[in-house]
């Protein structure tokens, strides 16, 4: 079977719980493999996200196990068996695997839950607003690197826009409301597109004000991604060397809190819209 050379964030994913599998039943990779008349490098490839896995072999890797949750099964199976070409296929070699990664991410996710505090949620940023910040933070690349990565944050908009959206819900600190990453109209318009979104059901949106007491998560933002079963939920947080991707049941456990513990600190959804139509007027 063909290996993979970079494989995806899912596939990868997919090959972690095959292994979690593995481990809680107590077999080594060289007994599952024989159980399934395969070989124990090939099995850690198929654990890499390296190699594909059949429906029929991953149904009986389960069996092995002696797994019994039929809905996390039926889950990895439509992992593994999933061969649809996404839009972000689009961007492949064109910009970094972990671009695609994340819009791969949300659009398998059943619900969205965001936290930002610097920047307004990628989700929701208009083109203007995405130009500046790209330009801003990668200020050597040209406008043929910097254009689809404007187009590929303004598709993934998809995933709540769409004819299948995706709930969303995100929380963000007056900050990144109120700094201009270009100038006042940019910001002007950025507001007013939030408030749209909001109107026409596509995001919640809570606000953390600037005088909220108590609150001391400025390194909160993370997104967190509701998978089809709670085994299979995601983190996604940004680190020194790109966005990192969380499925360990004890950091997404600690995501949840903190999660509840932002949310805690901010506006309820209606307040929060009043609050951003002040801060429209007022620039």
């Amino acid at each position: 079977m063909t290996m993979r050379n970079q494989p995806t964030a899912r596939q990868v994913r997919l090959g972690s719980e095959l292994r979690k599998l593995r481990e809680a039943a107590g077999r080594t990779a060289k007994e599952v493999a024989a159980l399934l008349g395969s070989s124990s490098a090939h099995m850690s490839q198929i654990e890499a996200g390296s190699s594909a896995i059949s429906e029929e072999r991953l149904r009986r890797l389960a069996a092995h196990c002696a797994c019994t949750d039929e809905k996390l099964i039926d889950a990895l199976v439509a992992m593994a068996t999933d061969r649809t070409r996404g839009w972000w296929d689009d961007y492949r070699g064109i910009l970094p695997q972990v671009n695609l990664d994340v819009a791969e991410a949300e659009h398998h996710a059943a619900f969205l839950r965001e936290v930002v505090i610097a920047y307004v949620p990628g989700l929701l940023q208009t083109p203007d607003y995405a130009r500046a910040v790209f330009s801003y933070m990668r200020p050597e690349l040209p406008e043929s690197e910097l254009a689809p990565r404007i187009e590929h944050r303004m598709r993934r908009r998809s995933v709540i826009e769409g004819d299948n959206p995706t709930p969303y819900e995100t929380i963000v600190h007056e900050f990144a409301l109120r700094v201009r990453v270009a100038d006042r109209q940019t910001s002007l318009r950025q507001l007013r597109s939030i408030l749209d979104e909001i109107e026409q059901g596509h995001a919640a949106v809570r606000v953390i004000p600037t005088d909220q007491d108590g609150f001391a998560g400025a390194g909160a933002s993370m997104v967190y991604a509701d998978g089809p079963v709670p085994q299979l939920d995601t983190g996604l947080r940004d680190a020194p060397t790109g966005v990192v991707f969380i499925d360990a049941v004890a950091q997404l456990q600690k995501l949840r809190t903190l999660l509840r513990r932002v949310e805690d600190a901010s506006l309820d959804p209606v307040a929060s819209r009043d609050f951003i139509h002040r801060l429209a007027k007022e620039l």
